[in-house]
């Protein structure tokens, strides 16, 4: 049998945050299945669609990078609010804080939400983002854990009864909607076969 040539990337991957904890997890999560380094870019905060603000902003950082890019959009949806505060929640978080968001859903009964996570690759310029969407389920509770990354204190996934904050790193990085994206993208990349120049 033929072995199958992959694609040869024509830069290693850049992975766009300057969210430490971002990075961290995505690390964590990829392990040395994708070979990347990461970037901090001034990107314009778009709106619209989660999947559309994710493909411009893939768009917009490959241009800037010239070459392969990885970039992530996170949203926290009430499903009381169809689907607000979604890819706005950094916003809504700076603003308001956990007590805000939890105020949001005080006229609801239904506390019922999820985290969504969009990966979009892009290998250039001139390439169309391909999207990757992980959703974890779950409900907005009164904030527990440590309070350093984000909302995850009120975030309390389906079938578990610990937030994200209160979950040890290990176990959130095996069901969170990071974790879910991320596998799709492993797997795009294991099918497109895709080396790097980073790798000997």
């Amino acid at each position: 049998m033929a072995t199958r040539i992959g694609l040869v990337l024509p830069q290693p991957v850049t992975f766009v945050t300057g969210n430490v904890k971002k990075l961290e997890e995505v690390r964590a999560i990829l392990g040395n299945s994708i070979p990347f380094r990461s970037l901090k870019l001034d990107l314009p905060e778009l709106q619209g669609e989660p999947e559309d603000i994710s493909k411009e902003k893939a768009r917009l950082a490959a241009i800037k990078v010239n070459g392969p890019v990885l970039v992530e959009d996170t949203c926290l949806c009430f499903n009381a609010l169809k689907g607000l505060p979604g890819p706005y929640i950094k916003w809504f978080l700076e603003k308001i804080g956990h007590e805000g968001l939890n105020n949001l859903l005080m006229a609801y009964e239904d506390k019922s939400a999820y985290a969504s996570c969009i990966f979009s690759f892009s290998l250039g310029p001139e390439s169309e983002p391909i999207t990757f969407v992980g959703k974890t389920p779950g409900k907005i509770v009164l904030p527990r854990g440590p309070n350093d990354f984000g909302w995850d204190p009120i975030f309390q996934p389906d079938g578990f009864d610990q937030t994200y904050a209160e979950m040890c790193k290990e176990e959130k990085n095996k069901i969170s909607h990071r974790y879910r994206a991320l596998a799709l993208v492993k797997s795009h990349f294991a099918e497109a076969n895709y080396t790097s120049p980073i790798q000997d």
